[in-house]
């Protein structure tokens, strides 16, 4: 068969970590591990004119990401983020703005590849500044699967954004923390796989992913049915980009049609691998995700 296309939407950038700067923002990682486990992927984003911009478009082709849609802006610079690591490998991040990715626009180009690819992977983070959440609203519209990465990102949301971008999406990643603060909007105190079945009905949410860290992750399927796995023996290094691996492997099972919880199951497996690694864009394989313990 013929790799499914998606498009992630958003941020690329650099994290500038303690040990040095490495390429990120979610939907790129996204973009990234899809195009690991061969699937044909374009990411439509914004770089400045310099250095860095140029250094991503040169890690974006090696990895074979398609850059036809990654646009060019002659005035502000291309994004970076400052992270710092707790004990635990937990990140913070100092999201500098503004940068080229806040003025992402639409043309008929990216809209006609939106319109052809089989899903559009998305985040709340590429809706802080009104050019690129205009754009964002513009594709949700013409995007066949909608796949929402809820990625909070503080101060750079609020409930009427998270409102918006939910009522859209077909598919929709979150952790237990964004769950548990968007469902204290909406609903008094339930348990958490209660409130995660109230959200799921109130945004009419096709797949709702819920991650928990070292607890392991649950979905509440298409036909209502919880799913779960557990969370892998690991030894973590750091968390960056560990979610966004996770949904690029659940997408790479979906999208070929897997049963659900193989779905689950891989991409647990894949954000546990990538936790091992520096980083958010580690070197990873399906042989390797495969035969984690």
């Amino acid at each position: 068969m013929n790799s499914p296309q998606i498009i992630c939407f958003g941020e690329v950038l650099w994290d500038l970590l303690p040990t040095g700067k490495i390429p990120g923002g979610a939907p790129m990682n996204v973009a990234y591990h899809l195009s690991n486990f061969g699937i044909e992927t374009q990411m439509i984003s914004r770089i400045g004119g310099d250095e860095n911009g140029a250094e991503l478009v040169d890690f974006l082709k090696k990895k074979k990401v398609d850059t036809t849609l990654l646009q060019k802006d002659t005035f502000y610079p291309t994004g970076i983020v400052k992270v710092e690591l707790d004990d635990k490998g937990s990140p913070s991040y100092d999201i500098v703005k503004p940068v080229a990715w806040d003025y992402i626009n639409m043309d008929i180009i990216n809209a006609k590849a939106v319109k052809k690819a089989k899903a559009f992977v998305f985040g709340s983070l590429a809706a802080r500044n009104n050019r690129t959440k205009e754009t964002l609203f513009s594709f949700l519209e013409m995007a066949k699967l909608k796949v929402f990465d809820v990625n909070l990102r503080t101060p750079f949301y609020n409930k009427e954004l998270l409102e918006q971008l939910l009522y859209k999406a077909d598919i929709v990643k979150m952790n237990d923390e964004e769950l548990v603060l968007i469902g204290s909007w909406f609903f008094d105190t339930v348990p958490l796989y209660t409130l995660a079945q109230k959200v799921k009905i109130h945004f009419h949410i096709d797949i709702l992913i819920v991650t928990q860290g070292s607890k392991g992750a649950f979905l509440i399927s298409r036909e209502d049915e919880i799913k779960s796995v557990a969370a892998k023996k690991i030894k973590v290094e750091d968390t960056i980009g560990s979610g966004d691996s996770f949904l690029a492997g659940f997408l790479y099972q979906y999208l070929n049609a897997e049963p659900i919880i193989v779905c689950l199951d891989f991409a647990a497996r894949t954000g546990a691998l990538v936790a091992t690694r520096r980083g958010g864009t580690p070197e990873i394989t399906e042989e390797m995700v495969v035969s984690l313990p």
